[in-house]
């Protein structure tokens, strides 16, 4: 069961994406959000072909835009303004959480967990 062996899955992927056991689909958007991260600026058109040969759409690439995105901002804001960082189990905590029910609102604006 991966949730067993979650732990070294995530520092598999993280020690090197390359030979870690996600897909060649999974790993194409991990590049593509790497590049975002790192070099946005020089991004262009031709950067979204691997995406769509791999299969992803254009509302999952956005997603994946808007989540780097936005943990960019976060750490940028936490750091700045000196909010105390998460635990790494709390991160964890977390982590599974998201996992199991993701980030979804309901019809009334509340977000579900």
């Amino acid at each position: 069961m991966l949730l067993e062996k979650e732990p070294e899955f995530v520092e598999a992927v993280l020690r090197d994406l390359e030979t870690s056991d996600l897909s060649e689909k999974e790993k194409v958007l991990f590049r593509f959000v790497d590049k975002v991260n790192s070099d946005s600026p020089r991004m262009t058109a031709g950067d979204m072909q691997p995406l769509y040969a791999a299969g992803w759409d254009d509302e999952a690439i956005y997603y994946a835009i808007t989540v780097c995105s936005l943990f960019n901002f976060y750490n940028r804001w936490v750091d700045a303004s000196g909010v105390h960082p998460l635990s790494d189990e709390a991160h964890r905590h977390g982590g599974k959480r998201s996992a199991a029910r993701g980030y979804v609102m309901d019809r009334s604006g509340v977000k579900t967990e």
